[in-house]
């Protein structure tokens, strides 16, 4: 079988690109150097993984060639959904449709049989699709299917950087390609564009700042200082990709599945704070969004709602003190002192007379700091007990709640 074969198969059953990379062992050098700095955060996983990421032979010791393969999922424009109320949630395009996970790895399935047929079931393979500790983003650099811009992710010139990325390690032994030039010049889009200020320099993020961190990978609470630049983002966030100008060449994704639910983009941040256990697991079983459990999902909206400042939200907030989650009732307590008022007041000291955490206890005490118009004194008491996770109370925000079954 031939490379150009290989590559006219994943174009026909709707993949934008495949290229072949050699599973050359990378020295790391730069990721190594990210790692030493702590730029990962909570992500632990990459240091623990970090040898196995560097050298597909130690994942996949049969491998001799590292096939790589995109699949774009554009559909709505981001910059065309700017939050018309201020009850509107923001979630990245990524997780409008069904879990990508499952979807990229049905086609690259299909382009696995194809190698089977084409050489009779002799080779190995092993899929990832950002489910193995493999640099996907380097090899698809390596494998000539795009260049990594200077927000971190992967650029092609037809399809901008809308793109989902798979991978098949395979004991296959074909022709490499060669890598393709960048192509950002000194535009700088992307940096200006980060909300939060979280690129360091170009192709250099720290993940702790970035929102797409705090809204999905970190577990516990979201640090004070980022609270307010989060806006109304509840998962993920896509301004540093929605503003490339190669993205004006990108054609829809074929992928159906990709395309927006209505009921993602229509949910107010108002309806999605009183969202069941139940509720959560129907709505997303099949969604990315599943990832951060309710209780992180319910913390992100709970910061959304803050940051209105509409004291319409207070009555979901209020009710939200009194969740089974701390870290929801936390951010609840943070939100209600955002937005302030005689009922937020009311209800903040009732849930401090009833609350037995010490961490939801702090974000109540800080919360009343800040309608009472201590606004220094209670940034200066949270700064003193922040630590780099954002709190130094010691809470095990991995441990679920007893959640009831029921359907959306």
């Amino acid at each position: 079988m031939t490379k150009e074969e290989l590559k006219a198969f994943a174009l026909q059953i709707g993949l934008e690109a495949a290229g072949v990379a050699r599973p050359t062992p990378r020295t790391g050098e730069a990721y190594g150097q990210w790692l030493a700095q702590g730029l990962q955060g909570e992500m632990e996983y990459l240091q623990r993984q970090a040898v196995l990421r560097q050298n597909p032979a130690l994942l996949f010791p049969p491998v001799r060639s590292v096939l790589v393969f995109a699949k774009s999922y554009r559909s709505v424009d981001p910059l065309k959904l700017t939050p018309s109320n201020p009850f509107q949630a923001v979630i990245s395009r990524y997780a409008w449709g069904q879990d990508y996970h499952d979807l990229l790895r049905k086609d690259l399935e299909r382009v696995v049989a194809f190698i089977h047929e084409r050489t009779g079931g002799i080779h190995q393979t092993r899929i990832a699709v950002d489910t193995a500790p493999v640099l996907e983003r380097d090899f698809a650099a390596q494998a000539g299917i795009g260049w990594i811009g200077k927000h971190t992710n992967l650029l092609n010139r037809r399809q901008g950087n809308w793109l989902f990325l798979g991978v098949i390690l395979t004991s296959l032994e074909l022709e490499p390609d060669h890598p393709v030039k960048a192509h950002c010049g000194s535009c700088a889009r992307c940096l200006a564009a980060c909300p939060t200020q979280a690129f360091l320099s170009p192709y250099v993020l720290d993940a702790r700042r970035c929102i797409s961190y705090l809204t999905i990978e970190l577990k516990g609470p979201i640090p004070y200082s980022l609270r307010r630049l989060i806006g109304q983002r509840i998962f993920g966030c896509d301004d540093c990709l929605a503003v490339c100008p190669w993205n004006r060449f990108a054609t829809p994704s074929s992928e159906a599945g990709f395309y927006p639910r209505s009921r993602l983009l229509t949910t107010t941040l108002l309806e999605w704070m009183t969202l069941t256990p139940e509720e959560f697991r129907a709505c997303f079983h099949d969604s990315p969004v599943r990832r951060v459990k309710r209780r992180g999902f319910l913390r992100n909206v709970a910061v959304a709602l803050g940051n209105t400042r509409e004291a319409q939200a207070v009555p979901v907030l209020c009710k939200a003190l009194r969740d089974v989650e701390p870290l929801v009732r936390g951010h609840a307590a943070w939100a209600l002192g955002e937005i302030g008022g005689e009922e937020a007041l009311r209800e903040l000291n009732e849930g401090l007379r009833a609350e037995k955490d010490a961490y939801v206890r702090g974000e109540i005490e800080m919360a009343l700091r800040q309608i009472r118009g201590g606004r220094e004194e209670g940034n200066h008491f949270l700064r003193a007990g922040e630590t780099s996770s954002g709190f130094s109370a010691s809470v095990d925000f991995n441990s679920s709640g007893k959640d009831r079954l029921a359907s959306c």
